[in-house]
């Protein structure tokens, strides 16, 4: 497996990730089986784990992929050490609706709680600020995750859904290493914001959140001609092809595709051999209308 550093730190992380969320909604798989899928992801190389405190059912399940983790990180015979988790904080699952709450207490109070469900025992890798809440100013947000950097709880600082100007102000707060925006071939505005390209100047790792599609949409990824013309002359999957494309934008990203099954994340980790010349990349922007 490739590495890429994480942010502007000495800390490598592999560069594809495994997103947690698919093993925590409703319809997850049995515990036992999301288990099995993180132990096979680390067997094939992936030492970045994106999950969420909000990455459950509802309220009364919360942390329940952050826990999830920590069992299966537990439970794994061999070497766990290089693993790095990334959690966020700062949205509410009400009713399983999604809810921003960027208030300083409640976010001090879930930092401490993510800290738990990891295990208690060594800081947060990294911890994420999920989404700017209008209600409080990004300072007063991020105030806590400072605090939590100097007394040990937090080792690293990201931030999702955040425009260049919102980076800009975490910075001045707390370093950053992160940022996670939604980006795939139906959503490319990261290209067009200036975030991508603030990340790379900046040396800031990007973590495309939902980078096939998400649910509603992975299926229909044979659906479009170029991708799926793509796959066949390469003899990889159209997922594969998705993500060799966005590992091709910028050498800042680290996709982080969700898994419940073994066969997706292994899937998934193929991706790194699939090679996509500049014109393939040019053609692939071409036709994937964002």
């Amino acid at each position: 497996m490739k590495t890429k550093k994480l942010g502007n730190t000495d800390t490598t992380v592999s560069a594809i990730g495994l997103g947690g969320m698919p093993m925590s909604l409703s319809g997850r798989p049995p515990q036992s089986v999301a288990i099995e899928v993180i132990h096979k992801a680390i067997e094939l190389g992936v030492t970045l784990i994106d999950t969420a405190d909000s990455y459950c059912r509802d309220e009364s399940d919360k942390h329940h992929n952050e826990r999830l983790i920590a069992t299966a990180l537990q439970k794994y015979h061999g070497d766990t050490s290089h693993v790095i988790v990334a959690t966020k904080g700062g949205l509410m699952r009400p009713n399983g609706n999604w809810t921003r709450h960027g208030n300083p207490d409640h976010l001090r109070e879930t930092i401490r709680q993510s800290y738990e469900a990891l295990g208690g025992e060594k800081p947060i890798d990294v911890w994420q600020y999920h989404a700017p809440d209008p209600n409080y100013t990004i300072e007063e947000s991020l105030a806590p995750a400072k605090e939590a950097v100097a007394t040990g709880l937090i080792r690293f600082v990201g931030v999702s859904n955040f425009s260049v100007e919102q980076i800009k102000r975490a910075r001045d707060v707390v370093e950053i290493v992160s940022v996670q925006n939604q980006y795939n071939p139906w959503y490319r505005q990261p290209e067009f914001d200036g975030v991508l390209e603030y990340c790379e100047r900046e040396g800031l790792t990007f973590l495309p959140w939902s980078p096939l599609g998400g649910s509603s949409r992975v299926s229909r990824l044979q659906d479009i001609p170029i991708i799926a013309q793509l796959a066949k002359e390469k003899g990889a999957s159209v997922y594969q092809i998705v993500l060799a494309w966005l590992l091709a934008k910028s050498p800042c990203i680290v996709p982080i595709p969700g898994a419940s099954k073994i066969s997706s994340i292994e899937d998934s980790v193929r991706a790194i051999e699939v090679q996509l010349s500049p014109e393939e990349v040019q053609c692939l922007d071409r036709q994937l209308t964002p």
